[in-house]
């Protein structure tokens, strides 16, 4: 939205200083690919260590995040993340202190805190499983009432599924209480003192962010929606499917567009954009988990999360041409998203998460000539690898409970068979090596 009274040709060649809270170097390349890009100037205001791993200490991120800012010897005309906490709390905190468009923090909140954001959900949709909050301060902690076996069991703040348990009898949930119980202060505590900067309903203000919320088992398969709200109307732009692998908890791959029956894909976009309304979102991006079931088109809400997805930039840019990033960075300058949307070259991609099920120290991992072989031979692949030659994979931050990952490949086909097949022809080829036990 331009204010400035000069000449429009001289606004449109304008660069713009935009802030990216964890800006790493695989998400630099999508940004200087989307549309417009050459007008823009993207600034790293902290990293992605210092956002993610170990100890998170939200009041000296932030106060070296302004310290950045008001350092910075031009105009800030934006500061956006496609990170999960602290970076979604960080956005609003600093756009409300600079000035610029942004959704409240009140709202983050509302979608980042689990129970409060099922509190909310269940105002206007019916959609959501039995929930409660376990009390971790008991001796002997308990289901809450209406909660069945089987359950989840997960903090009312975490991300990358980090702690969050299925349990189906008492011995699990005792074993689920005790991780949760000595895992749950490094991201609660820190939320909490965010929490505390807002005016909290009594039923949340009593639990605070380093609570544990159990819920009861949802099944189906999984999907999500994508989507924006820009000046309090609501846009939905995608719809992705998250496959698991056979007979576990753990994502295979996300994949886009969804293959499941148009009243399923309406159903979610129509809870999407009246749980949005409900939590007052505003002027930013937002993608929602859901369990579907296909032959139905019944679709039930897993989790709301105030941010797009990173992890569905490249596929978005493989079918429709444009990676969701551009949405984010259009919000951030205070424009209308809507724009023609280019078509890509593929007509469906996936992020395929290549894991392993045990324990082990990394021993080899592929090569960067190993990899740039692969990508060239076979169009529309590229491949991120997570693990690192010495390390332990249980020591690799922001893993599920039950497995970890080696690598992210993203893979664009003409049909679902191309695209699975391009997959295994990656995976035969990628060589990890492990020392046991």
């Amino acid at each position: 939205m331009t204010t400035s009274s000069s000449p429009p040709e001289e606004n449109i060649t304008e660069e713009k200083n935009i802030f990216v809270i964890g800006l790493d170097e695989s998400n630099d390349e999508v940004l200087r690919r989307i549309p417009g890009a050459d007008r823009y100037r993207f600034h790293a205001l902290l990293t992605p260590e210092e956002l993610q791993h170990g100890e998170i200490p939200i009041v000296e991120l932030v106060e070296k995040a302004e310290s950045q800012l008001d350092s910075f010897d031009g105009s800030i005309d934006a500061i956006v993340s496609y990170w999960d906490f602290p970076s979604s709390t960080m956005v609003a905190m600093l756009c409300e202190k600079y000035g610029l468009p942004g959704v409240s923090l009140e709202a983050v909140l509302k979608c980042e805190h689990k129970y409060w954001s099922r509190l909310e959900q269940s105002k206007v949709i019916d959609e959501v499983p039995a929930f409660g909050i376990v009390d971790l301060d008991e001796d002997e902690p308990r289901p809450p009432e209406g909660v069945d076996y089987p359950m989840w069991l997960k903090p009312v703040k975490s991300f990358s599924s980090e702690l969050a348990f299925h349990v189906a009898d008492e011995d699990e949930f005792d074993k689920a209480v005790a991780e949760i119980r000595a895992g749950v202060d490094r991201v609660g505590k820190p939320f909490e003192r965010v929490l505390g900067t807002v005016d909290l309903p009594a039923e949340v203000a009593g639990v605070g962010g380093a609570a544990c919320l159990a819920e009861g088992e949802l099944n189906g398969v999984q999907a999500a929606t994508e989507g924006y709200v820009y000046k309090g109307q609501v846009t939905v732009y995608g719809v992705l499917d998250s496959i698991n692998y056979p007979d576990t908890t753990s994502f295979q791959r996300h994949q886009y567009p969804s293959q499941l029956p148009e009243d399923a894909v309406e159903r979610m976009k129509e809870i999407s954009v009246r749980v949005m309304e409900q939590v007052g979102f505003d002027n930013a991006t937002f993608s929602i988990e859901f369990f579907c079931h296909p032959e139905s088109g019944q679709a039930c809400l897993l989790e709301i999360n105030p941010r797009h997805s990173q992890s569905h930039a490249e596929l978005f840019e493989y079918v429709d041409g444009v990676a969701n990033h551009q949405i984010m960075v259009q919000l951030g300058l205070g424009q209308d998203p809507r724009t023609r949307r280019n078509r890509g070259d593929y007509r469906i991609a996936g992020k395929w998460y290549y894991r392993r099920f045990r324990d082990g120290l990394v021993t080899r991992v592929p090569t960067r000539g190993e990899i740039a072989d692969l990508e060239a031979e076979i169009p529309g692949v590229k491949i991120e690898p997570v693990a690192e030659k010495g390390i332990r994979l249980s020591d690799l931050p922001g893993q599920d409970s039950y497995s970890y990952e080696l690598a992210h490949i993203f893979v664009a086909a003409q049909t679902e068979r191309e695209m699975e097949s391009k997959y295994r022809r990656c995976v035969e080829a990628l060589r990890f090596d492990f020392e046991e036990g």
